[in-house]
């Protein structure tokens, strides 16, 4: 599970008195909330409305004919019923639940972080393997799906409110939502999908984490062969990558997040976008994977996957270049 100085992706430090490592610790954990929460409310800007498009696509009744061929039939659908400010419906609690989402993924991460450390199997002077970094992402997705889960149904419900017909209904709102959940299924409701938000954010968030430091740590490898000497390969080692590179580093963790478990994804969305106050007890995690796959094949559980993976690229590009600046230019410590 180590790596060797040379080839490790962190910048190395000695083990502090446990007062002094309990207020890094603290601090720390208030970056993250603060700072992810920013990047995450600017990436959720970025993508929303591909989110949207990507939302009714999944959501498409079994019943009717499909009622969007593809994201850019869905893109121009949505924009002469709605306008562009249709396709930023709801975007209320979305914008929230970027911001707990981001943050509680680079909140959690970091305890993983601690986790592995304190557990003793690496010391604090030493570096994280990539298998590790793989670990604590999945580790943060975890723990975060319980915190995402009741945002996106919201979300769902209000991106493609279910109708009997395959009419728009009218726009509905996060109170009236939360309101109706509550009264038809309890609190219990609000984690409906659980199961596809878990797997997607463990996977997922796996993936994320890992493949940002993967490219970011093959990138540092690059542009090492630029110089010579052991002093300024360890100088280059320590600086931030170029924008262009973090932004590449970005868009990949964005990419392989969204394409390796959108099938968990696609069957969440369609449970999330289930009629208020229809029976939830046959409609399973399970069930709905299997009726997707004998009616429509892999097709079905990949469908708005392009436009997915297409907005998750600048988005978590912007995310991880907005969270790594403010913690490297504002630093709280």
């Amino acid at each position: 599970m180590i790596d060797s100085p040379a080839s490790a992706m962190d910048i190395p430090h000695h083990e502090p008195p446990v007062t002094l490592r309990s207020q890094t610790a603290a601090i720390e954990a208030v970056e993250d909330i603060v700072y992810g929460s920013t990047a995450g409310i600017v990436g959720k800007y970025i993508e929303y409305p591909f989110d949207t498009v990507k939302v009714r696509l999944q959501s498409q009744p079994d019943n009717l004919p499909l009622r969007y061929k593809g994201p850019i039939d869905c893109f121009r659908q949505s924009l002469k019923a709605d306008g562009f400010v249709g396709l930023y419906r709801g975007i209320t609690a979305p914008l929230v639940g970027a911001a707990a989402e981001t943050s509680s993924l680079f909140f959690f991460e970091r305890l993983g972080r601690e986790l592995i450390y304190s557990s003793g199997l690496v010391s604090r002077d030493q570096f994280l393997s990539l298998p590790t970094l793989y670990f604590t992402g999945a580790f943060s997705g975890f723990f975060t799906s319980y915190v995402l889960t009741p945002i996106e149904l919201v979300k769902c419900k209000i991106q493609a409110p279910a109708s009997a017909d395959g009419s728009a209904p009218p726009p509905l709102k996060p109170g009236a939502v939360i309101r109706d959940v509550y009264r038809h299924h309890g609190i219990k409701g609000f984690w409906h999908g659980q199961m596809g938000t878990l797997i997607r954010e463990s996977g997922g968030s796996a993936a994320w984490f890992g493949g940002k430091e993967t490219v970011t740590k093959m990138f540092h490898a690059l542009n090492a062969r630029t110089v010579n000497t052991k002093a300024e390969k360890d100088t280059l080692a320590a600086q931030p990558l170029p924008l262009w590179q973090q932004a590449l580093a970005g868009a990949s963790a964005g990419v392989s997040y969204n394409f390796l478990f959108f099938p968990a994804d696609t069957i969440k969305s369609r449970l999330q976008t289930m009629a208020i106050g229809e029976s939830v007890k046959d409609r399973t995690f399970l069930k709905e994977g299997i009726a997707i796959w004998k009616r429509y094949g892999a097709a079905g559980l990949y469908r708005g996957c392009g436009i997915t993976c297409l907005r998750s690229a600048p988005s978590s590009a912007f995310i991880f270049m907005v969270f790594d600046g403010l913690k490297t230019f504002l630093p709280m410590q």
